[in-house]
């Protein structure tokens, strides 16, 4: 099995690629790459994405290609995609970081700046936060409900259809942590960051 992490120069994403090779060992070939035809013939994506929405759309949008080659996987092929950070945030139609932007409209709903309640929350929202589990999705196999994952985020994805939802976290508000809609998942934590169960969670992903 194939499973390519799609590199679109949006900052370093050298601990996803390492996660992902530790829990794949041996049994699934892991690419790192931009290549239009070697994400075609991948079995499942990984979409990374660090920095600001504008600037990872932008860095999608500078390689040509890339983003119909993504669409087509996703939406006319039904291919898993995992969408991680700024991954999870681009699958909205708008974000409001720096300026409005239009995202990949995968999932209806945007992008807005966390209400840390006039300065009660300090952001970005950095660090371990518990994870409440409200629906039965693939990735959380035998992961416990309450579950610690590491997040670094100032912006939250507020998505229209809450049948989306498969997590939440408590910060300053419910904010959305993940979400699945067919073959589509995203998560606004890290799992590569987040220990024993985000690698359980990368496990999850790979034998979908």
């Amino acid at each position: 099995m194939n499973v390519t992490i799609v590199d679109y120069n949006s900052g370093n994403i050298s601990s996803v690629i390492n996660s992902f090779k530790e829990v794949a060992k041996k049994k699934v070939n892991i690419k790192v790459t931009s290549d239009l035809n070697k994400i075609k013939l991948s079995d499942k994506v990984v979409l990374p994405g660090q920095g600001s929405f504008k600037s990872c759309i932008d860095a999608l949008n500078g390689i040509n290609g890339l983003v119909d080659t993504l669409n087509e996987f996703v939406i006319n092929n039904k291919k898993p995609l995992f969408g991680i950070c700024v991954g999870l945030q681009m699958f909205a139609e708008t974000g409001y970081e720096q300026t409005e932007t239009k995202g990949l409209g995968w999932i209806s709903g945007k992008v807005s700046k966390i209400n840390n309640q006039e300065g009660k929350y300090k952001l970005p929202h950095i660090g371990w936060n518990q994870i409440n589990i409200i629906k039965d999705s693939k990735i959380f196999k035998n992961i416990e409900n309450n579950s610690h994952m590491y997040f670094v985020h100032s912006y939250e994805f507020i998505p229209e259809d809450k049948n989306v939802i498969s997590a939440t976290t408590d910060y300053a508000s419910n904010i959305v942590c993940s979400v699945e809609k067919e073959n589509i998942f995203g998560t606004q934590f890290h799992p590569e960051k987040s220990d024993k169960t985000g690698l359980k969670m990368i496990d999850n992903f790979i034998n979908l």
